[in-house]
């Protein structure tokens, strides 16, 4: 049996359900849930590069309890706030601490759009828009072009993120494409976009990557390269290559 360890944020509750259907026969699941940034203030780039910086030693000392084989950091927007050094260093971290291979979200993203070979993307997302632009900026730094970028048109809080629908989360993708964007990139572990992935897709005829599909993507390229998971999307296509 396969041990995958989640760091969840303790408002967070989309990441779970999502793993858990995307999870292959042969693979385990196991959550612990972290805290550093403030409940009831919208998660602005300040609050969610405090959480990047917060203390996980206890989370990860509880995770390394089931021996994980790998282990996931479950929130986008605490690493790529800082950008790409610091995400990198952050899974390094984890690795050290756990002996587990270390996998973050938006560094999962990053290998997604590698793996379908695209350097010019929609990004769509609930943040807020300093978020955005930090996020674009990472992807940049990482050689991907942002060629259109949407949101929902608000602030929203936490627990408002993570209440968006799949029809709302169709509606955000479709507004972030155009006509060179190559692949579409839903980011927010706490976005309902795994559920919608096949019917963008379908409207969109290209593929999207969202952050806990790259994540699960990753595990399953790395650790069982035979497993496949249906109904979540092109990129996992290319694990049949």
């Amino acid at each position: 049996m396969i041990r995958i360890g989640v760091l969840v944020p303790f408002t967070n509750t989309n990441l779970e359900p999502d793993m858990m259907r995307m999870c292959p026969r042969g693979v385990s699941v196991h959550f612990t849930r972290i805290d550093g940034y403030p409940v009831d203030e919208i998660p602005a780039s300040d609050q969610m590069q405090d959480m990047g910086e917060a203390d996980i030693s206890e989370a990860l000392h509880l995770i390394a309890g089931v021996r994980p084989d790998v282990v996931l950091y479950g929130c986008t927007s605490a690493t790529l706030t800082h950008g790409l050094d610091f995400d990198r260093d952050l899974a390094g971290r984890i690795k050290a601490t756990t002996g587990a291979k270390a996998i973050t979200a938006a560094g999962a993203m990053l290998a997604a759009l590698g793996e379908l070979g695209a350097n010019k993307v929609g990004f769509a997302s609930p943040y807020v828009g300093e978020v955005n632009t930090q996020a674009i900026r990472f992807l940049a730094d990482a050689g991907i072009e942002t060629v259109k970028c949407t949101d929902v048109g608000k602030a929203l809080s936490n627990h408002e993120q993570g209440a968006l629908t799949p029809d709302d989360v169709f509606d955000l993708a479709v507004r972030a494409d155009c006509e060179d964007a190559q692949v579409i990139v839903m980011a927010c572990t706490d976005l309902r976009a795994g559920e919608a992935i096949r019917k963008i897709e379908a409207e969109l005829n290209k593929p999207v990557v969202t952050v806990n599909q790259a994540m699960m993507f990753a595990v399953m390229k790395g650790l069982t390269p035979n497993a496949v998971a249906p109904n979540f999307g092109r990129l996992f296509g290319q694990l049949k290559r």
